[in-house]
């Protein structure tokens, strides 16, 4: 029997994927690295959620955390250093029928990439965005970074950095449009997949800071904060994440937060000990960039094939109609 293209289609969308679907090549990443966690927790998301690999995108720039996209059986474009968000942002306005993810660093986002990232916030594009941040330049072997605390050691400060570190949530937090906010760890899985989960869920710019450890040139870095539970601040919420009873049994330390509290939120962010993880603001009503802009429009196969062929045409290089009667030129 011969299915029709739109018969293929469905049955195509009806197929079910399993974590194996999800896996692209293997990691290189050091051992240890919090990327691995990020990268298994993003991997579940696309299995609990049953996304069609050929209808999601995961960007990157540079960085140990833009490898990403290699490890993922999914569309991916590995991009220039800082330059993930616009790219993400062309793939999304061009196709907001695809589920598009961002993976920067804390270099690739808040240094090279601070422009972009400033902007997007404003934008409001539907994108689910993952900031690794291990405070320091892991893949250009230990500079200091902007989210670097003051006194670090490293190739570029070797008497210690001098400045205060950026802080990407607060920072993120104080631009005009914002609309989804969280941060987690990677040494609590748990959390990390429901933050990254909510942040999915949630039509608008999600941004996710993930405090992750590099045991390569920060080993033991974030080990105070790891071996001590109470120097962690779970925020929960039914609008941001609820641990399961396992987790709160070992993270005790928590607070009600309403994520709609914009000030609060503010107010958590600086503070840096305890951590404070879990969804820190959510805005539903922020108008999403693509939304006011290409509403009518959709941009399928059939109308990107008619685009590339005008494209063609305009730049196609013909021979000339010479005529070899003998007197040609």
């Amino acid at each position: 029997m011969t299915l029709s293209v739109t018969e293929c289609l469905l049955a195509a969308s009806r197929e079910h994927h399993d974590l194996d679907d999800y896996a692209g090549e293997l990691s290189r990443w050091c051992t240890g690295c919090g990327d691995n966690a990020i990268l298994a927790a993003l991997q579940r998301i696309c299995r609990d959620e049953q996304l069609a690999p050929e209808r999601t995108v995961f960007v990157s720039g540079i960085g140990c955390s833009s490898r990403l996209p290699h490890y993922m059986k999914t569309y991916g474009f590995h991009g220039l250093h800082g330059r993930a968000l616009p790219v993400a942002e062309g793939i999304k306005i061009r196709r907001p029928d695809l589920d598009v993810f961002v993976n920067t660093g804390d270099g690739d986002c808040c240094a090279i990439g601070t422009a972009h990232w400033i902007h997007a916030i404003r934008y409001n594009m539907n994108l689910t965005v993952v900031m690794h941040d291990n405070e320091v330049y892991g893949l250009t072997k230990n500079q200091t970074s902007p989210t670097s605390p003051r006194h670090l050691t490293s190739n570029t400060t070797p008497r210690g950095a001098y400045l205060e570190a950026l802080d990407p949530v607060s920072t993120t937090l104080a631009v005009t449009n914002v609309s989804f906010v969280a941060q987690c760890v990677d040494w609590i899985p748990e959390l990390v997949h429901d933050v990254i989960s909510a942040g999915f869920h949630h039509k608008g710019f999600s941004f996710i800071r993930i405090l992750q450890r590099c045991p390569e040139y920060l080993d033991g870095h974030f080990d105070q904060w790891k071996s001590d539970p109470e120097r962690i601040l779970l925020l929960r919420h039914e609008d941001g994440v609820e641990p399961s009873p396992e987790l709160s049994r070992i993270y005790r330390n928590q607070i009600v937060h309403d994520p709609a509290d914009l000030r609060r939120a503010q107010e958590i962010a600086s503070d840096r000990d305890p951590i404070p993880v879990g969804v820190l603001y959510r805005n539903d009503d922020v108008p999403c960039y693509e939304d006011t802009r290409r509403a009518d429009r959709h941009y399928g196969p059939a109308e990107i094939g008619q685009a590339l062929e005008a494209e063609f045409d305009r730049f196609a290089i013909r021979p000339a109609n010479n005529n070899h009667d003998g007197g040609g030129r």
